[in-house]
């Protein structure tokens, strides 16, 4: 079984680490008895993942990346271990689909005449009301 990115990548589950942890929070009897929650751990480094996505994965500022770059994310909404399982992966799946789109370069554009004239406008207006609002005798 592989965890599916997209059509050309998947990830192998050798490669992704599950950790049973105890869940924080109420949870009655179950809370200190059943180890629920569940840690992800994905070293971006030792994947198979094609290094395009390594470099943006790695160039996110995201605090569910380590210096090391290793994913973590933990998971402790639902009852059970399989469903939290299941919604670290997806979490995991959106991260990695997250740099896989490659956002357009913006190409900076430049004021026209008519909004240099505007701007420059509305700064003599608005000195002309603060220059009106001087006690006289005062610059």
């Amino acid at each position: 079984m592989s965890l599916e990115i997209s059509d050309r990548v998947s990830l192998p589950d050798e490669e992704i680490e599950f950790t049973a942890i105890r869940a924080r929070g109420a949870g009655g009897q179950n809370v200190n008895k059943v180890s629920s929650a569940i840690h992800c751990r994905f070293d971006i480094r030792a994947s198979s993942l094609p290094d395009a996505y390594k470099q943006r994965l790695l160039a996110l500022k995201d605090r569910r990346i380590t210096r090391d770059g290793v994913i973590v994310i933990k998971a402790q909404t639902h009852r059970t271990q399989e469903r939290n399982r299941q919604d670290c992966l997806e979490r995991l799946r959106e991260l990695i689909r997250s740099v896989a789109r490659t956002r357009k370069k913006r190409i900076p554009t430049r004021p026209t005449k008519a909004a240099k004239r505007r701007r420059l406008d509305s700064k003599t207006r608005l000195s002309a009301k603060k220059r009106l609002r001087r006690r006289p005798g005062e610059e």
